[in-house]
């Protein structure tokens, strides 16, 4: 029974409206059917009839000898053509399939998530940092319409050592998305595999490696883009907010200048940040970034540190511009908590008011966590200068754009993150939302 019921789901999965398969199968039979009425008109009016009338003849009393019916012979014969048939058509793609490195019994299961996921939402998610690929790791499994605009102004660690060495763009937050983003396990491991000893390769990621080589090998990195998605089986795309580097300044509220995103919590010391910028400040953007900014559903930025991985992308002047232009809804995903040394004292009514002038849009929704941090979460970051993300005392101002919803993960205690499914979960009912409040303001529109 259960062998039967298997079978019985894979046939209806196989049968699912969009995958491409009924339409082949009744060609398959189509054809059988009109290669059947062809022989049969060639038997039957040709000049080989009388052959071919005996042959049937004969054939059916050595088969059927006690049915004197032809046309039976014909049926069973035919019948027998389509099962052939189809049973050849089925071990050639078991072949095929195995070939491709896909099991065959999981082929339907897994184009059927494929189709259900390509009909997902078009999703542009900007930042940068391990926000961003947190938030990817969930998004995967709700659409595959996704693409990842991340910031590349990282001058630290090996991102900073490879930036400097090879003069190319911080490739750190891009490789934590593209293992955010593919759907092979062993690979998106083996880009996170980070060298613990060797000379030249300590501290190195391999991801970070294979991008700066993919970078040497193409004569820079956008031409190997398109390359990346396809070696690493990706569920989306990733694309660095511009493919040349750049170098983050900040203006202190004391009058200094800050040169280095790696630079900045150390020598903020009482000063608050005024302003960000990048060096130089005309960037080119990516066309592709731009091509889905405009085509996007729903806009998502962040969760990210606010100056660092966020801001920085919204610099490039045609991300800017595209975001400022695209009608999609915009989503700010808050921290959770505060970042020392960047963000000490900065409530959400501020996070909003430095992304709206930076910007020059406001984001429509901020999307917050509203369950309690677990016991030791605040002690653990408290020893290091964070406290939760308070709401400010504008509060009121911003009332109409908070949604809440649960997005701790409790499994990352006494790490305070967001739980990738369950903010995944949230944006989700976001976009629903926005979509049945298009479909009510329609009938005005159209008006």
């Amino acid at each position: 029974m259960a062998g039967s019921a298997g079978w019985l789901d894979r046939l209806r999965r196989w049968m699912t409206p969009g995958l491409r398969v009924k339409r082949w199968m009744f060609l398959f039979v189509l054809a059988s059917v009109l290669g059947a009425f062809g022989l049969l008109a060639f038997a039957w009016m040709g000049p080989l009839r009388g052959v071919i009338s005996g042959t049937i003849y004969q054939l059916q009393l050595w088969l059927l000898p006690g049915i004197s019916l032809p046309w039976v012979l014909g049926l069973v014969l035919l019948l027998a053509a389509l099962l052939l048939g189809g049973y050849s058509i089925l071990q050639m793609n078991r072949t095929l399939l195995r070939a491709a490195g896909m099991e065959p019994r999981h082929a339907a299961q897994e184009m059927y998530v494929q189709h259900a996921l390509s009909r997902g939402p078009r999703i542009v998610a900007v930042g940068g940092g391990t926000g961003l690929s947190n938030l990817l790791r969930g998004l995967k499994y709700y659409s595959s319409n996704l693409t990842a605009v991340v910031t590349v102004a990282d001058d630290g660690g090996s991102s900073g050592q490879l930036r400097q060495s090879l003069n190319m763009i911080a490739p750190g937050d891009l490789t934590d998305c593209y293992a955010a983003l593919s759907t092979h396990p062993a690979l998106s491991q083996l880009l996170l595999h980070r060298f613990g000893r060797g000379e030249g390769l300590e501290g190195h990621t391999f991801g970070n490696l294979l991008l700066a080589t993919l970078s040497e090998e193409r004569g820079g990195l956008a031409p190997a883009l398109g390359d990346l998605h396809e070696i690493l089986q990706m569920q989306g795309k990733v694309y660095p907010a511009t493919t040349v580097p750049t170098t983050l300044v900040a203006q202190l509220s004391d009058g200094r200048r800050v040169r280095g995103e790696s630079r900045l919590a150390d020598e903020l010391g009482a000063a608050t940040v005024q302003q960000v910028m990048l060096d130089p400040p005309d960037l080119p953007a990516v066309p592709e970034v731009l091509a889905a900014i405009a085509e996007a559903e729903l806009i998502v930025l962040g969760p990210g540190s606010l100056f660092t991985s966020i801001l920085p992308a919204l610099l490039v002047p045609g991300v800017g511009e595209a975001l400022r232009r695209s009608p999609a809804p915009f989503v700010y995903v808050a921290s959770l908590m505060t970042e020392p040394g960047e963000t000490d004292g900065l409530s959400l009514s501020d996070h909003f008011q430095v992304i709206a002038r930076h910007l020059g849009r406001a984001p429509d929704w901020l999307l917050l966590n509203d369950q309690p941090l677990l016991p030791g979460m605040t002690e653990h970051y408290a020893r290091e200068g964070a406290e939760p993300l308070a709401l400010g005392s504008r509060q009121q101002y911003l009332q109409s754009r908070l949604r809440y919803a649960p997005l701790l993960d409790k499994q990352a205690a006494p790490l305070v993150n967001h739980n990738p499914e369950l903010l995944s979960k949230a944006l989700m009912q976001l976009y629903s939302e926005a979509v049945q409040q298009q479909r009510q303001e329609e009938p005005f529109r159209r008006r």
